[in-house]
């Protein structure tokens, strides 16, 4: 791997974190990875697509020259850390609209791969860690951070994060090199979110006149039932074509959200009577509503549609 290269390296998803004292625990940050290319002097700013974000992000590039670096290459996670401590993926979505500069704009270094023509990757995970605390500092304020991690005890790590709504976390082999693409070595586990939902409309599945391709739901605010987003995730097929059975009994020409969704749902497969109340898991729901990531868990019986309110947050 060639210092003017980014090729990270990626983390297989699990549903548990792993157990055993090899294992070392950071924070699941909710940002966009990043690499920090550093050309005789020159730096750069690359995302793991490969795209150019240098300047994009000035007040980061200006954190990382204070470094003095040469040449060397730097992994981490360009995020916005709110007030609560934390990330936020909304909120960096809407810094890179904003120009400079930007209130809690971060960069979280957790990898060092080159530093000054030294190949840094083949060291083993704690090894780079150390090199990289080194060169950056623990200093917990600034636009350039090092990231913490947690020596073992995957279990009580998680389950803290979860407690503290944070997204998840990223357990890594502490004795690997690092090894660019997607790899069991590092593991995200992501703490899920569980809700009810009302179901006010359905997509059919893509290609398939007759599949089910996402419930549109919502929940009610006072009289008004209000969107949340597409579940299209987590059918069986069975399930799928028996709920898409269940809810063409109950489709109606009205649309029953209020307001109704905009963009390319504004004319949506079909509606429905919200008489049904679904299950899903999601990993949170932004400042306008909307669920990330939802997934359906089931239709749940025994409760009435006008009970699932909106949760102040």
């Amino acid at each position: 791997m060639a210092t003017t290269e980014y090729d990270p390296q990626l983390a297989t998803l699990t549903r548990t974190p792993p157990s055993g004292d090899q294992w070392v625990h950071e924070i699941k940050l909710d940002g966009y990875r990043v690499g920090c290319v550093i050309s005789n002097g020159r730096i750069r700013l690359v995302s793991r697509n490969r795209l150019d974000w240098t300047a994009r992000f000035p007040e980061i590039t200006e954190a990382i020259g204070s470094l003095g670096i040469t040449n060397g290459l730097i992994d981490g996670e360009l995020v916005v850390m709110l007030p609560n401590g934390r990330s936020s993926f909304e909120a960096m979505q809407q810094a890179v609209a904003k120009r400079p500069p930007r209130t809690g704009l971060i960069y979280f270094a957790f990898d060092l791969i080159h530093l000054e023509g030294e190949r840094i990757e083949r060291q083993p995970l704690v090894e780079r860690k150390a090199r990289l605390l080194k060169l950056i500092g623990s200093s917990k304020i600034g636009r350039l951070r090092y990231t913490e991690h947690v020596e073992g005890r995957g279990s009580d790590v998680f389950a803290q994060a979860c407690s503290l709504g944070l997204e998840g976390i990223i357990s890594k082999r502490r004795d690997l090199p690092y090894q660019p693409g997607r790899r069991d070595s590092w593991r995200k586990i992501k703490c899920l979110r569980r809700g009810l939902f009302v179901v006010g409309g359905f997509t059919d599945q893509e290609g398939a006149q007759r599949g089910l391709g996402a419930l549109l739901v919502g929940r009610y605010d006072g009289k008004r039932l209000v969107y949340c987003g597409r579940v299209g995730t987590g059918f069986t097929q069975t399930v799928a074509r028996d709920l898409r059975t269940r809810l063409e009994a109950i489709e109606q020409s009205a649309c029953p959200f209020d307001p109704p969704p905009g963009g390319p749902l504004a004319r949506p497969g079909h509606w429905v009577k919200p008489t049904l109340v679904c299950e899903a898991t999601f990993i949170e729901q932004t400042n306008a509503g909307m669920l990330r990531a939802p997934a359906f868990q089931g239709i749940k019986t025994g409760i009435k549609p006008r009970d699932v309110t909106v949760i102040a947050t």
